[in-house]
């Protein structure tokens, strides 16, 4: 009976299996389309964006876009160095705060945890506002125009934190634990020598959410970064400005009437700036992948 069924079963997982796989694979692709679309809108004339709209398939192509963007090669590089800088600098320094927090909230012998607990909730619900940040920033410890005060205000985070604890606690063995501590490990070791190898994919995926987060902050720069320090301004603070500065011709242009103007393509610009941004995180996001899946496969108790 048993060899009877099996085919069938067999038969039906592979049928579902393939029905699945079109689905995602559908999905992925219309994902897809958005980025796509903002790729060759970048790379169409302004004529052909006025005249058809956003379209996959422009009447004409131009690189007056980027060409644009090239004329500021070396502001551009300056911030993207900036950006780059911050970026990883946030993500490592973010770590290495939140993951002693997260491992001591996941031990129940650590007798303070629910007062850390209620700690570093008290920011995830309740804010200062924005009025009394920045008076901290600039007031009290005199962080404006520093990279510092681009780096401090989303450096800890109490979702990601209670993320790594439910991760520590629920996937690294308790026994594992135990016998470090019966060959006199300290809790530091244990931390950096068995939790943290074995943690792999939760840490790397907090590295990706806040890579994402500074990669994508222009705010803190417009707060305690002034005019007088733009060699400080990361990229997204830069083409913000550009944008600005696109609108502000784009608007103006109907005044220079008779006199000989010059008018970047605004669309395509923006298309552009889309892509500039997101390029490095597609092309680092594989990376990220791999690493996450061999993290997958790290560490197990052996009986």
């Amino acid at each position: 009976m048993d060899d009877y069924i099996r085919p069938v079963d067999s038969a039906y997982s592979v049928r579902t299996d393939r029905i699945v796989t079109l689905l995602f694979a559908f999905l992925c692709f219309v994902c897809f389309l958005p980025v796509l679309l903002v790729f060759i809108v970048s790379f169409s004339s302004q004529q052909s964006v006025t005249q058809e709209g956003y379209s996959f398939f422009p009447n004409s192509f131009s690189l007056e876009a980027y060409r644009y963007l090239v004329a500021s090669g070396v502001y551009l590089a300056g911030a993207l160095g900036n950006s780059v800088l911050i970026t990883l600098s946030a993500t490592i320094v973010g770590l290495i705060l939140m993951c002693p927090m997260a491992y001591s909230l996941s031990r129940t012998e650590y007798r303070l945890r629910n007062a850390l607990l209620v700690f570093i909730m008290i920011p995830m619900l309740f804010s200062g506002g924005l009025v009394s940040n920045y008076m901290v920033y600039t007031q009290i410890f005199h962080l404006q125009n520093t990279y510092i005060a681009l780096i401090v205000p989303g450096l800890c985070s109490t979702w990601y934190i209670l993320i790594m604890r439910n991760y520590f606690r629920e996937s690294v063995p308790d026994s594992l634990i135990e016998a470090a501590k019966l060959d006199g490990c300290s809790h530091f070791k244990i931390l950096t020598r068995i939790v943290l190898p074995l943690s792999k994919p939760v840490i790397m995926t907090v590295a990706v959410f806040q890579i994402f987060l500074y990669w994508n902050s222009w705010y803190p720069s417009l707060l305690y970064i002034d005019s007088n320090h733009t060699e400080l301004y990361p990229l997204q603070y830069v083409l913000v400005n550009m944008n600005r500065s696109i609108d502000t011709i784009t608007r103006d242009a109907q005044y220079f009437s008779g006199m000989q103007s010059y008018t970047p393509p605004a669309v395509t610009i923006r298309m552009a700036m889309v892509v500039v941004v997101i390029l490095p995180v597609m092309l680092l996001f594989p990376f990220f992948q791999r690493f996450l899946k061999t993290g997958m496969a790290v560490g197990s108790v052996k009986g």
